[in-house]
């Protein structure tokens, strides 16, 4: 049985990949920073394959530490790492930014992502195995307007997720991206700090991805055989042909 970490797994695309695995016997390890929904996803998890759960915050490295350390001896072999913890604050221009908005996304979606892969690694080059998912977005192919330091970050997974290939090439791991589009998930309520209705507006007027066609698509990937990596995917909804076109009707 080949087990999966999966960060950023309480909602979205993390929760749906978790879903995913779990009917496909892939046993779990479930982080997140929202304990009750860590317990809740783990209830009904377990009723279809192994489970453990651990509540940190990535951009804490003494926190990552801990808590990778804390893992079940059953646990401690990880082979599939999924690094899908990642947050948008903020649109505005970067005369207008707001420098804790930016400290949080740059903390996040780059930091987080190295403290985490950073205390997986030494194990997988130790087995000459495992796969790393990187989860970006075509804000790291393209930026926009307003997009700045979110679009910094996503551009810095990118730059992470090839060179992570390069690295470990001669370790035998597998290391890919998924940068998706629009996908209909909790990220416009967070970086639109809670206003709903501003956040409804933006997956208005044309069918957004829905976090289980990434999970399923990332599930695709990690199934293909060993000597088969892909290393790079780009997916849009049918009406977005780039980060700036979107036919809305």
């Amino acid at each position: 049985m080949k087990t999966a970490f999966i960060t950023g797994a309480t909602s979205g695309i993390g929760k749906a990949t978790a879903e995913l695995f779990a009917v496909n016997n892939i046993r779990l390890i479930l982080c997140g920073r929202r304990k009750e929904r860590l317990q809740e996803l783990a209830e009904e998890l377990s009723k279809l394959t192994q489970v453990t759960t651990l509540q940190f915050d990535v951009s804490k490295r003494d926190e990552v530490q801990a808590a990778i350390k804390s893992l079940p001896e059953n646990f401690q072999e990880i082979d599939i790492l999924i690094n899908n913890a990642g947050n948008a604050h903020g649109l505005s221009t970067i005369q207008d930014g707001d420098i804790d908005d930016w400290d949080a996304m740059l903390d996040i979606n780059v930091k987080g992502l190295l403290y985490v892969s950073k205390t997986i690694i030494p194990k997988m080059i130790a087995n000459n195995n495992g796969f790393i998912i990187n989860i970006g977005s075509i804000a790291g192919k393209e930026v926009y307007k307003n997009g700045n330091v979110y679009c910094a970050s996503k551009f810095a997974v990118n730059a992470l997720n090839k060179s992570m290939r390069l690295d470990l090439n001669e370790h035998n791991i597998r290391v890919s991206a998924i940068h998706p589009g629009l996908v209909e998930t909790e990220f416009s309520d967070v970086r639109f700090k809670g206003d709903t209705e501003r956040a409804k507006t933006v997956y208005q007027g044309f069918k957004a991805l829905q976090a289980e066609d990434i999970a399923d698509i990332i599930h695709f990937v990690v199934t293909r055989p060993y000597h088969v990596n892909i290393e790079d995917l780009v997916v849009y909804p049918t009406a977005q042909a780039s980060a700036t076109m979107l036919n809305k009707n």
